[in-house]
């Protein structure tokens, strides 16, 4: 079916009082899996790429975004394509040409004033093309190349009456904040401030989003949504699918070249992974 706008789907799963997953893409299989698992669950879902993934591609966006489009095109389930963390204007400026609905502009390892300045910018020039703007307020850690960073330390988590400046003065469509979570977590043992979530909800009119899903575990992600969560990103959860079917494949098959042979189950156990987390939607 036809791409469906990222802002279509929160919109919807915000007046619906339920969650709208996004899930990470760094190869063809991550894409086809989200799909998949989509269809499986009979839910929508966002298929996000990020700057990383990017500049894991060569730097160059069109190939990838055309691939996770194709696949998202081909699919039954509605399907959104959304950029993630971009702190590049340089890619910013290449979203709408390349296809995207959506884009997650980062400018949170500024200070509060040059977050501001630089996310207004990013706002009004994805407007003005009909993109949906997502910002980040508030410190989320485990990003790639940052120091770890304890999510409940002093000053990280997102304060609702900055965030309620922050949506006024910026314009954004929607809001990440940092309420607990961590991107890169391997276990899902985060424990999330749900007292925060429900006073930034009350705090601000877009939606608000939750990075670092991955390491929070199903009773705090169906809590986190009846608090006010509404769209649940995911990436590092599909890649520890991905790689530990990969390696139990080749543990037992020490002599295998053909890569079709361990990319198929890779590929199924993120599928498997995308199913169990639009099952918490809601």
């Amino acid at each position: 079916m036809p791409l469906v706008s990222t802002g279509e789907l929160v919109s919807a799963a915000q007046a619906e009082g339920r969650g709208i997953a996004a899930f990470n893409v760094i190869t063809l299989e991550h894409a086809e899996a989200i799909a998949a698992g989509a269809e499986r669950a009979g839910a929508p879902a966002i298929l996000q790429i990020s700057e990383n993934a990017v500049k894991f591609h060569g730097g160059r966006l069109s190939p990838v975004a055309a691939a996770a489009a194709a696949v998202a095109r081909a699919s039954s389930a509605p399907l959104a394509l959304h950029l993630d963390h971009v702190e590049s204007v340089e890619l910013l400026h290449q979203a709408h040409e390349a296809g995207f609905g959506s884009v997650m502009f980062d400018a949170s390892k500024q200070d509060y004033e040059e977050n501001v300045r630089a996310t207004a910018e990013a706002v009004a020039w994805g407007h003005e093309r009909g993109l949906w703007i997502e910002a980040e307020l508030g410190k989320v850690g485990g990003k790639a190349g940052e120091p770890p960073l304890d999510a409940h330390a002093p000053g990280v988590r997102t304060d609702p009456d900055e965030a309620a400046g922050y949506v006024r003065d910026t314009g954004v469509d929607a809001l990440a904040v940092a309420v607990g979570s961590s991107h890169a977590m391997t276990e899902r043992t985060a424990a999330l401030d749900h007292a925060l979530i429900s006073r930034l909800r009350d705090a601000v009119p877009v939606p608000l989003v939750l990075h670092g899903s991955s390491g929070v575990p199903d009773h705090e992600i169906r809590r986190a949504v009846a608090s006010g969560m509404v769209k649940i990103n995911v990436g590092t959860a599909l890649n520890t699918a991905f790689t530990g079917a990969v390696r139990a494949h080749l543990a037992e098959n020490a002599t295998g070249v053909d890569p079709r042979r361990y990319l198929a189950p890779g590929r199924e156990a993120m599928a498997a992974t995308v199913a169990g987390f639009l099952a918490l939607m809601g």
